[in-house]
């Protein structure tokens, strides 16, 4: 952590994925639903292009509409995700049943393994 000279707050280190998308805020009202996503932020363009910050149970990510002309490309116009998404929840079953590969990108969804003696 340290302190920003500006503003004299803390700043927490993090890494935040961004996910390009078409349909923006159709993405933020299917994560609210199959992940039972929080959106924490979020901008809105008069043309209904959407900017949201959500949290799964504290894990941020971000999602926005695509912007070719800035270089960000969602998975439907590359043809694929560049990226997979790793989803860690005490109950993957029943997280993964209102799931489906959602717009593209590629979610594992999964509970952490117990050590085995090591």
């Amino acid at each position: 952590m340290s302190t920003d000279a500006g503003t004299r707050t803390s700043v927490v280190c993090s890494v935040a994925p961004m996910l390009s998308v078409r349909n923006g805020a159709r993405a933020v009202e299917f994560y609210k639903s199959a992940f039972g996503a929080i959106e924490v932020y979020r901008v809105e363009d008069p043309g209904g292009s959407v900017v949201s910050r959500l949290s799964v149970d504290g894990a941020e990510f971000w999602l926005s509409d695509e912007s070719p002309e800035h270089g960000n490309f969602s998975p439907e116009s590359l043809g694929g995700a560049t990226t997979r998404m790793i989803l860690t929840v005490p109950d993957p079953d029943s997280m993964f049943a209102k799931a489906w590969r959602p717009f593209g990108h590629h979610w594992e969804i999964g509970h952490p393994l117990t050590s085995h003696g090591t």
